[in-house]
């Protein structure tokens, strides 16, 4: 069996989206391009078509191929932080010059990727939702967008 790996499609821009990525993420790199030959609808010939990305060592494929197909929010890729400095940061980072922020972590960066960008403590503070500092917790992300790890800790614990 060969590798599975993503396949985003873009109307436009994924050599640009993947550069970006590429300076963003750390391990990551852009490995390959490919320009379209004659024939491609939506791409002109020469143009850059098919991106090929390492990101943080995970392989991506970016297509450039015309507005028929659009990204959304039904895909998004993680990025698990260690503390609120790198929640910041890739926050920032990947809301600039036109992304978009969204609820409870989740943002669109400014070639209409979503993203989540979460502290690995997520899922310690969530559990199973089964206590009420659980459930606590969860009700507070449900108020952010991008997630404050010391005020999620906080509602785990009760406080205000």
């Amino acid at each position: 069996m060969g590798i599975v790996k993503p396949h985003l499609w873009f109307a436009e821009g994924a050599e640009k989206a993947a550069e970006f990525y590429a300076s963003v993420i750390p391990n990551s790199r852009v490995t390959n391009l490919v320009t379209a030959p004659a024939g491609v609808p939506d791409v002109a010939e020469g143009a850059p078509f098919i991106v090929d990305l390492e990101l943080d060592g995970m392989p991506i494929e970016l297509l450039n191929a015309g507005p028929a197909f659009r990204l959304d929010e039904a895909f998004s890729l993680i990025v698990e932080c260690d503390d609120q400095e790198q929640v910041d940061h890739y926050w920032e980072s990947l809301t600039a010059d036109g992304g978009k922020p969204g609820q409870c972590g989740w943002l669109t960066d400014r070639f209409g990727v979503s993203w989540q960008v979460i502290p690995k403590q997520l899922a310690e503070l969530f559990g199973d939702y089964s206590t009420e500092g659980q459930r606590r917790a969860v009700a507070a992300m449900f108020t952010m967008q991008k997630l404050d790890i010391a005020a999620l800790e906080a509602a785990s614990r009760g406080a205000s």
